[in-house]
């Protein structure tokens, strides 16, 4: 199916209102563009994390991103009905819990679907790390 330039732009603009979420912190705005089921697979180590688990650690302070940086021009954005899939890349800084710091570049699969309403909710996000 050809994806509109309108979907794109629709689908590329909630990726990157995700990423700035994420960089400040905004836990209402991830509540706005999360799903309720919401799951998270990480780039560091698979681990799988659900919204109120990554709200509350971004809310606590506990998971910061100081920088991503991402690259929309390459991404792949595909829609099929009522699902639309951003393939695309990043280059981030984030500290986790433990206060541990990483930076990695990935390449990552974000899985959106379309409400009655009209409104982009994701879904699913998945990374994997570009190794240099």
């Amino acid at each position: 199916m050809t994806i509109t330039a309108e979907d794109r732009a629709a689908l590329l603009d909630h990726d990157r209102r995700f990423f700035d979420a994420l960089v400040s912190g905004d836990v209402p705005a991830l509540e706005r563009l999360l799903a309720d089921d919401f799951v998270l697979v990480s780039i560091e180590d698979g681990a799988i994390a659900r919204p109120d688990a990554l709200l509350g650690l971004i809310s606590s302070g506990s998971l910061r991103f100081p920088a991503i940086e991402s690259f929309p021009e390459e991404a792949i954005v595909r829609r099929i009905g009522d699902t639309g899939i951003v393939v695309g890349r990043t280059a981030m800084n984030f500290t986790g819990p433990d206060g541990g710091t990483f930076t990695a570049s990935s390449r990552y699969t974000h899985v959106f679907a379309r409400t009655p309403d009209g409104t982009w909710h994701l879904h699913s996000a998945q990374g994997t790390t570009i190794r240099p």
